[in-house]
C-alpha cells in the first residue's frame, strides 16, 4: 500500500477555465540518471507552481502533470493505477483514433501567456537532459468559448461537486485515491472545407446551433452527430461526463488550424468509449461526420497523481530497473482488442439517446 492521506488533495484537473494554455508531450530518455532525474523532479512541480503564480495572482495559473503506463512502470516500480494501459486505438484509413508517444504530459493554464511560458521554462529547464519534447502546443480561448469550427465547446463540462464526482478517483482504487486520467489529441481541421458547409449542416454535424448554443431536438439531430455519439449513459440512465478542457491553436501563415482535445476522468473507460463511438460508429458506420474535417494526429493516456503522491514519487525507485531496451508490452495492460468495440467498460452505453 502507497502512504497517502485518506483524502489526498488532487491537482487542480477541474481548475478555472483559463485564456491560454500550454500542453507539453515529452518521452523519458533510456538512462538510469536521467529516470532519477524525472523522480527528483515530481518533488518540485507544486512549489515551481506556486513561486510562478505569486508574481501575478489575478492570473490563475495552475498545471497538471501525468505519466504514461510504461513511463509509470519505468520510473517508479509501483502497481499500475487500475485504468492505466497504453492508449488504445480506434477506427481506420484516414479516419482513425492514433497512439503516439508520450511518456510524460504537462498541462499548464493561466490568464496570461506569459505566466504558462514561465512554468513551462522552470520546469524543462529540471528536465533537460532527462526527456525530449514530442509535441508542445500553445492554446487560446477564442471569443465565447469557441472551438476553431465556430461552435461553443464543453458546454456539458460538469461544475462544482460533480466535476470532482466525475474526475477524481474514489474508492474504487485505493492506493490512487485523488488521481485522475487524462486523455489528449491534437486535431487538425480542413477549415476551408468546413466553411464551405451551409451552416445548417454544420449544425446537424455537431448537433447543436452555431449562433445561440442551443442542443438540437432529436427530431432534427441525426445518430452520427458529434454530441449524438458523445453522449453516454449507465444502465440506469443517468448520463456519464467528462471534463473537458480543449482549446484552439493554429498557425494560419501555415495553414494549420486545431483543436488540442484534452479529458479527464476518474476512468478512462468513458473516454475511450465516446472515441469508439466516433471512429468506429454506433453502429459500425454511423461514425461521427465532424472526422470527415478533423484528423487526429496524436493521442496518448495518462494518469494524474494526487499532490501528496506527486511529491512522494520522487522517493519511490523500482528495486529493479527494467531494462530500457525492451519494451513494456501493451497487451499485458488491454482488457480488450484495440479497435474491436470490446472495452470491458460494463454499465457504459454508448449514445444511447439518439439511436
Amino acid at each position: 500500500m502507497i502512504d497517502t492521506p485518506a483524502s489526498p488533495a488532487p491537482q487542480p484537473v477541474y481548475g478555472a477555465v483559463t485564456n491560454n494554455a500550454f500542453f507539453i508531450v515529452a518521452t523519458l530518455r533510456d538512462d538510469v540518471q536521467c529516470l532519477a532525474q524525472v523522480r527528483a523532479w515530481c518533488a518540485d512541480v507544486a512549489g515551481l507552481a506556486r513561486a510562478v503564480g505569486k508574481r501575478i495572482p489575478t492570473g490563475h495559473l495552475s498545471c497538471v502533470v501525468g505519466f504514461g503506463a510504461t513511463a509509470w512502470d519505468r520510473l517508479f516500480g509501483l502497481p499500475r493505477p487500475a485504468g492505466l494501459h497504453p492508449f488504445r486505438e480506434f477506427g481506420s484509413g484516414t479516419r482513425q483514433a492514433i497512439a503516439t508517444p508520450g511518456d510524460l504530459l504537462i498541462h499548464i493554464r493561466a490568464e496570461r501567456t506569459d505566466l504558462c511560458f514561465e512554468l513551462a521554462t522552470q520546469l524543462l529547464g529540471r528536465l533537460e537532459g532527462a526527456i525530449d519534447v514530442v509535441d508542445e502546443v500553445q492554446g487560446f480561448r477564442q471569443f465565447d468559448h469557441r472551438s476553431m469550427v465556430g461552435f461553443v465547446d464543453g458546454t456539458e463540462n460538469p461544475e462544482g461537486d460533480e466535476a470532482v464526482r466525475f474526475t477524481v478517483i474514489g474508492d474504487e482504487d485505493p492506493d490512487y485515491t485523488g488521481g485522475s486520467y487524462v486523455l489528449v489529441q491534437k486535431y487538425l481541421h480542413d477549415m476551408k472545407g468546413w466553411n464551405a458547409l451551409p451552416v445548417e449542416t454544420q449544425e446537424r454535424i455537431i448537433g447543436r446551433t452555431k449562433l445561440s448554443d442551443i442542443e438540437l431536438d432529436d427530431d432534427t439531430k441525426p445518430s452520427w452527430a458529434h454530441n449524438a455519439l458523445t453522449v453516454l449513459e449507465d444502465d440506469d440512465g443517468n448520463e456519464i461526463k467528462i471534463l473537458r478542457d480543449n482549446m484552439p491553436f493554429g498557425r494560419p501563415g501555415h495553414g494549420e488550424f486545431g483543436t488540442y482535445f484534452i479529458g479527464y476522468a476518474r476512468s478512462p473507460a468513458p473516454i475511450e468509449q465516446m472515441l469508439e463511438n466516433m471512429f468506429v460508429g454506433v453502429p459500425p458506420g454511423n461514425y461521427d461526420r465532424l472526422l470527415d474535417f478533423s484528423q487526429a494526429v496524436t493521442g496518448s493516456l495518462f494518469f494524474i497523481p494526487s499532490l501528496p503522491l506527486l511529491d512522494t514519487l520522487s522517493e519511490q525507485v523500482p528495486d529493479t530497473l527494467q531494462d530500457t531496451n525492451t519494451p513494456v508490452p501493451a497487451a499485458d495492460t488491454l482488457s480488450g482488442t484495440p479497435g474491436s468495440g470490446t472495452l470491458n467498460i460494463g454499465s457504459l452505453k454508448g449514445a444511447p439517446r439518439h439511436e
